[in-house]
């Protein structure tokens, strides 16, 4: 491991010291390698097994305010030669523009902890093609309904990333991630219809994956929860989002407070720090230093500092999300959020998920979405949608072919109740969120 990273330091050097050699000003470069498997199964026959090797090289000049970039598959010198000319041939047919250019020097990271993220899986292809048969058999084996499956995948991935640039920083880090999913179709003889879902489990430890026997029976589980969907009668009505989907809500959030969507002006929170957008029980924020964490790093893809940072409390937004560029055009300071966010949280107001539906009473469970129908720059919010009809706390029935529609401002101030449900998979940190008042669209 140890010869691998300064191998890549060693790359990083030779590409920044051609790209001085050629009169850049300023360059940074990323580099990657890494190897997998993955295996896919369907009824109990191999539909793919893939090895692969990767590798890439990025490289990014900057001839005072005019940039260039280029990307190789080849780590040779001679490759990296070549690609760093081609990167300053570019940057000489560019426009200058006076927010280029790498982050101050003065914010780069120099505290760089190990999070202990990389646990390789020792894993062949036999016991890969064994794990993935045997949770799909957990899976068509677990009720006569179960007629006909998608598939069984096993997957493992280990990889070494560096980043460097002339500021002086120079970092190399490794990762490793890996999963086990299966999905499966169930058929009602009554005439309860055809549906399909799925179940998975993650980690970046091998020995911490749900077992092949129980990701197969969840999945069987969750199907088998579909069949006999209705469809509703247009309503107005409570929408609790699973965690995995409130997630994805909070993302049209941080979308909207990201610096590319507000210097564009393409956001419908444009100038809104100081703004209440949320109840005052909504706090959310990163932890980039968390040990183990899904997305934990001590520097962004800039080579910034990260640090603990909060964007909402107590409902009331307190920070953007920039990288140097868009806080250039801003007239800002760097988040130190190029590349995105670093286990982004929600607090949770205390309930467990039965407290959750005891809370909505009478409402939609949202367990998966279709289509995108999210206008950025309104808030405007439609999508289809699939889930449990829910009556005095309990689920009563599953419903399909409706839509679920709103603004995402009144979405976010109408929030209810975020749930302590997490789902450890995710790399946003949320339980289920409750939603006081959404249009459903049906029949």
């Amino acid at each position: 491991m140890d010869s691998q990273k300064q191998r890549l330091l060693d790359l990083s050097k030779q590409a920044l010291d051609e790209a001085k050699k050629l009169g850049a000003s300023d360059a940074a470069v990323g580099i990657s390698t890494g190897d997998g498997l993955s295996v896919d199964v369907r009824m109990a026959e191999i539909d793919k097994l893939e090895y692969y090797r990767d590798q890439g090289l990025g490289v990014t000049v900057y001839f005072g305010q005019r940039q260039g970039a280029s990307s190789t598959s080849d780590l040779s010198e001679g490759a990296i030669r070549d690609a760093v000319k081609a990167a300053c041939n570019i940057a000489k047919y560019t426009s200058e523009d006076d927010c280029l250019g790498l982050a101050d020097a003065d914010l780069m990271a120099t505290d760089i902890p190990d999070f202990d993220l990389y646990h390789p899986w020792d894993l062949t292809a036999e016991q890969a093609i064994e794990q993935a048969i045997a949770c799909e058999n957990s899976a068509r084996e677990f009720d006569p309904r179960i007629t006909n499956s998608d598939g069984a995948s096993v997957s493992t991935y280990s990889g070494i990333s560096s980043y460097a640039n002339t500021n002086g920083f120079a970092d190399v880090r490794a990762s490793s991630s890996h999963s086990l999913s299966c999905s499966v179709i169930a058929n009602e003889a009554d005439g309860g219809g055809m549906q399909r879902d799925h179940w998975y489990t993650s980690s970046r430890f091998s020995d911490q994956l749900d077992s092949a026997a129980s990701v197969g029976r969840r999945a069987a589980e969750e199907t088998l929860s579909r069949l006999g969907a209705r469809k509703l009668t247009s309503r107005q009505a409570p929408v609790l989002y699973m965690p995995q989907y409130a997630s994805g809500l909070l993302g049209h959030f941080t979308s909207a407070i990201s610096g590319g969507s507000l210097y564009r002006k393409a956001s419908f929170l444009v100038d809104s720090i100081d703004t209440k957008v949320f109840p005052d029980f909504v706090n959310l924020y990163e932890r980039p230093y968390i040990y183990q964490g899904n997305s934990s790093s001590a520097y962004d893809a800039e080579g910034v500092a990260t640090q603990d940072r909060d964007f909402v409390k107590d409902g009331i937004v307190q920070s953007y999300i920039l990288g140097s560029y868009s806080a250039r055009k801003l007239g800002l300071k760097t988040t130190g959020n190029s590349g995105g966010l670093r286990n982004f949280t929600a607090d949770s107001t205390g309930q467990n998920f039965d407290e959750m539906l005891k809370l909505m009473d009478t409402g939609l469970l949202v367990t998966g979405l279709i289509g995108s129908g999210i206008n950025g720059i309104t808030g405007d919010y439609s999508r289809g949608a699939v889930g449990f009809w829910v009556e005095g706390g309990v689920i009563q029935y599953p419903v399909e072919e409706i839509t679920i529609a709103g603004n995402l401002k009144d979405m976010f101030s109408n929030i209810a109740a975020i749930g302590n449900d997490r789902d450890e998979r995710l790399s946003t940190r949320t339980g289920s969120i409750l939603v006081e008042q959404m249009m459903i669209s049906g029949e």
